[in-house]
């Protein structure tokens, strides 16, 4: 009973604490503000942003934007892990597709998604391909690079025990391989889906009507820097809770892995 209870105590010590450290900060913030110390245009206080975010919560406009990019950003971060995850597994497993591919992996990898945004609109035109587009682009390359450096990782001592009793390529893949390469794996898709949200705001600054990418520039255009603020604490939170589904599906798929969590 004592160890069932020590992991929900564990967490709720966790939660006591952010939410306590949330709270010095929103006062500390505050207080600046009546002191003087800062400017409302440039950095409004909290209660201006939670004035601005309940205003847009109640005319629905919040919501809205923040459904259309979640939208986007599930349609451009399942491409690229469709393709990440599978151009990666085959990459990883045969050296003709990385001797292949290598060259072009490293030569597009550092090129940043909004750099695409003016092939994008001539590829796409201005419509929702070309905003789905650059979130795939962001999200691409760390699936794979990650899924490709999991298969590496494989242990040596493995493939030749495989090899010694003549276990099937297929069996030793599906057993073994992936199995062994799922941790970096994951921790490629939630890089991935952390990237696409990153890249939602220059996704949606091609001829966009909609979204929270949309909803900060037009912020901007009016310096209402508290909607802009509300923006961005809710790609924060959405990405946030994104994330923690990949980590929750990750502890069900990966159940032998023990992780450190620190002192």
């Amino acid at each position: 009973m004592e160890q069932e209870s020590a992991p929900r105590l564990q967490k709720l010590q966790y939660l006591t604490q952010y939410t306590g450290l949330s709270i010095v900060v929103i006062a500390l913030w505050q207080g600046l503000f009546y002191l003087g110390y800062l400017n409302p245009v440039l950095l409004p206080p909290p209660s201006q942003v939670a004035l601005a975010f309940w205003e847009l919560l109640k005319s629905g406009d919040l919501l809205r934007h923040i459904g259309i990019s979640v939208l986007r950003v599930l349609e451009g971060f399942a491409i690229a892990a469709l393709l990440g995850l599978g151009f990666g597994v085959a990459i990883g497993l045969s050296r003709t597709m990385d001797r292949w591919t290598d060259l072009v992996i490293q030569v597009l990898k550092p090129i940043p998604p909004i750099a695409w945004i003016p092939l994008a609109i001539l590829w796409f035109g201005i419509g929702e391909q070309s905003k789905v587009y650059i979130i795939f682009l962001g999200a691409f390359f760390p699936i794979i690079i990650n899924t490709i450096d999991g298969i590496r990782q494989t242990d040596g001592k493995f493939v030749e025990l495989a090899r010694i009793l003549a276990v099937p390529r297929l069996k030793f893949v599906r057993q073994v391989v992936l199995p062994g390469a799922l941790p970096a794996i994951m921790t490629g898709l939630r890089v991935g889906l952390m990237v696409a949200w990153m890249c939602v705001v220059a996704a949606e600054l091609i001829a966009a009507s909609s979204g929270i990418g949309y909803l900060i520039m037009d912020a901007r255009q009016l310096s209402q820097s508290d909607v802009v603020l509300v923006g961005m604490i809710s790609i924060g939170v959405v990405g946030k809770l994104m994330d923690s589904l990949i980590k929750l599906l990750e502890r069900r798929l990966v159940t032998w892995k023990v992780a450190y969590s620190g002192n």
